[in-house]
């Protein structure tokens, strides 16, 4: 089988959006849902709804794959897992090295969806001495220092990092020159990578500001609809008795809020 050093994905060189390869997965969890209920074929509307996405933005998806489907039938359910799964590299041998084997790091390593998908774990690392050798989801911890000797002997393009943020860029450079070109970041922590290394970055706290945003906004929105009969602001503070709007501190340009956006 392919491993992950020799072969890199289809897409760039046909020319798919960016945005279009970020909704692939999406598309590919949806049908495989249906192969696994043995659905047959599937409609664009009714595979939009599953993946979330509108069914014209699906359809114009596809169409950077070659994939048309038929008018009255829809889509070949499996003929488009594989499809899709091809573009995404997914038929493939991925060797994945998880760097940082705290909660998070171990949390990934015992991910079922990793080998399902053709990631294949082959190595934990941690700069712990009392971690070495301890088997974490039946996987043997090995020490930093080993770190470019397993790249090299597993073959490894794709690297996680799950590590405290003031040793991330340390442990990116090392991945980097050790000739890892993909990397998946965890650490709370913008990593700077040279042309040629991809790099994702998961940020758990910033998502769930994101929701607590949506949250705060459908909150207004309630009080708002509530107080519409008075006509009077969706959300209005009350006033502390000091003065300063929302019991804030005073500032060099007037009032300061209490809670600052970031």
């Amino acid at each position: 089988m392919a491993t992950g050093r020799t072969h890199r994905p289809a897409t760039r060189s046909r020319g798919i959006p960016e945005a279009t390869v970020a909704r692939l997965p999406l598309y590919l969890r949806a049908l495989t849902a249906l192969s696994e209920r043995s659905v047959p074929t599937v409609s664009s509307e009714e595979l939009a709804a599953a993946a979330g996405v509108n069914s014209a933005k699906l359809r114009k998806d596809f169409s950077y794959l070659g994939s048309y489907g038929t008018r009255g039938v829809g889509y070949d359910v499996e003929y488009l897992v594989y499809q899709i799964s091809r573009e995404l590299g997914l038929t493939q041998d991925w060797p994945v090295v998880i760097v940082g084997i705290g909660n998070l790091g171990a949390a990934l390593a015992g991910y079922g969806g990793f080998a399902s998908r053709g990631f294949r774990v082959a190595a934990l690392i941690d700069a712990d001495p009392a971690m070495t050798g301890r088997p974490v989801a039946g996987i043997p911890v090995q020490h930093s220092d080993d770190l470019e000797r397993i790249i090299e002997q597993d073959g490894v393009s794709i690297g996680v990092i799950a590590t405290p943020a003031g040793v991330a860029q340390q442990v990116c450079d090392r991945l980097v020159a050790a000739g890892v070109t993909s990397i998946l970041n965890f650490a709370p922590t913008v990593l700077s990578v040279p042309d040629g290394v991809d790099v994702r970055k998961v940020d758990l706290s910033i998502e769930l500001q994101i929701l607590a945003f949506h949250e705060q906004r459908k909150a207004g929105e309630d009080a708002g609809a509530d107080g519409d009969a008075e006509h009077t602001p969706a959300v209005v503070p009350p006033a502390p008795r000091g003065g300063a709007v929302g019991g804030g501190r005073k500032g060099p340009d007037g009032d300061v809020p209490a809670v600052m956006p970031a």
